[in-house]
């Protein structure tokens, strides 16, 4: 309800909890309570981040803060001087009228208070005197760093949750499912908490949103992916669990890449804590038709990659054979990267940073130096999150090994 009202509005609307760090109430929360042109806020749950908030505020800025609540909710004593905008929630969700009345309602409020301020802040309203803060120096000229990553983290999870949005809605168009609002946002949450690495509740999240919509692919996969990430109980049970989850998208007879390449990074993980040479095969097999399928980067440079490493561990001929199909892959994905890096709507990709990331490894795998300096230096600089870094620095590493083992 408060999105469409504020955007209608002409503002840009940012929730409370994408710009919270680690789940604490930082510099930019602080900046944005300062200097937004309108704060919104839902205290119907009794949150007391929200009250905190409200508070943090009211002290801060003599006007443009609305508070609403849902009708029932009894109200602290604290809050008898605050004007509440009510709204009724019906138990499980909001009922279409109602959230199409507050729209307007909110909207028409936004406007009144952007084009005729009056003080709403109670400090301000007995504290007849007290001015209103500014600020004398920017938050970067105190500490540039934490400005900065402050600001790349924010715009990160927002990305990431805009992007989760994206694909939500673009696997309900493909699949004809009635993919609701209500499993998108969890989707989005779930998004977010995986950003954290927190896999646990990104997979408790997907879960609920499965509960929405039972059969979607793409929150099975999502699903998948937090669950073996999680490592919970244990990396090799948390495999398991993953292979079950994917089950009902038939991944032996698929042909959607997307599912292909979670089995393979599955079947790849596996073989990398019990060593048996069955999981190596099956992460292979799936890799390899993904990529046949899609001709896509993702599966293409994994395939590459376990060709390698399989060679490495077999004599010739088969380790020459592995080689030179590893080559011949790789070759292949570093033309399509290329050609990717060169679009012009490289920046509006969500996948950007794996593109190019990928073209690194594809030139280090072919021994093309030059374009491997020239790939990981733009993967450094577009990358949105230190851990992007670290992952592509490992899989060069273990790339460099095999290949290595394959020359001796």
């Amino acid at each position: 309800m408060i999105k469409p009202a504020a955007e209608k509005a002409g503002l840009i609307c940012v929730r409370a909890d994408e710009i919270r760090h680690s789940g604490i109430i930082d510099c930019p929360m602080y900046e944005h309570l300062l200097n937004a042109d309108v704060v919104i806020a839902d205290l119907s749950t009794l949150n007391a981040n929200a009250f905190y908030e409200l508070g943090v505020r009211h002290a801060l800025k003599p006007y443009t803060t609305i508070a609403i609540g849902e009708r029932e909710m009894k109200y602290p004593f604290d809050l008898n001087h605050t004007a509440i905008l009510p709204y009724e929630h019906l138990g499980t969700d909001i009922g279409y009228d109602e959230a199409v009345r507050l729209q307007e309602e909110l909207n028409g409020t936004i406007l009144a208070v952007l084009n005729n301020p009056r003080i709403d802040s109670p400090v301000y309203t007995f504290l007849t005197e007290l001015q209103p803060p500014s600020l004398t120096a920017t938050t970067a000229q105190v500490d540039p760093a934490l400005s900065e990553q402050g600001q790349s983290e924010t715009e990160t999870l927002h990305n990431l949750i805009e992007a989760a949005r994206a694909a939500a809605r673009q696997a309900n168009e493909e699949e004809n499912q009635a993919f609701t609002m209500a499993a998108v946002e969890e989707v989005a949450e779930a998004e977010r908490a995986k950003a954290q690495n927190d896999f646990l509740t990104a997979k408790r999240l997907l879960k609920q949103a499965l509960q929405i919509d039972a059969n979607n692919a793409y929150l099975l996969q999502q699903l998948a992916l937090v669950t073996y990430k999680s490592k919970y109980p244990n990396p090799v049970a948390s495999l398991r669990e993953a292979l079950q989850v994917l089950e009902p998208l038939k991944p032996d007879r698929t042909t959607d890449p997307e599912t292909l390449g979670l089995s393979g990074a599955i079947y790849k993980r596996l073989w990398e804590n019990l060593r048996d040479p069955s999981d190596l095969e099956r992460a292979i097999e799936y890799y390899e038709k993904g990529y046949v399928i899609k001709k896509d980067y993702y599966n293409g440079i994994n395939y590459a990659f376990l060709l390698d490493l399989r060679g490495s561990l077999n004599k010739p001929p088969l380790s020459v054979a592995d080689h030179v199909r590893a080559t011949e892959v790789r070759r292949k994905v570093a033309d399509l990267c290329e050609r990717l890096i060169k679009d012009d709507n490289l920046n509006q990709r969500s996948d950007k940073y794996w593109v190019v990331a990928t073209c690194a490894e594809a030139m280090f795998g072919l021994g093309n130096m030059v374009g491997y300096e020239q790939a990981i230096q733009l993967a450094d600089r577009i990358a949105e999150a230190e851990w992007q870094r670290v992952t592509t620095k490992l899989q060069i590493g273990k790339l460099r090994d095999i290949l290595r083992m394959t020359q001796l």
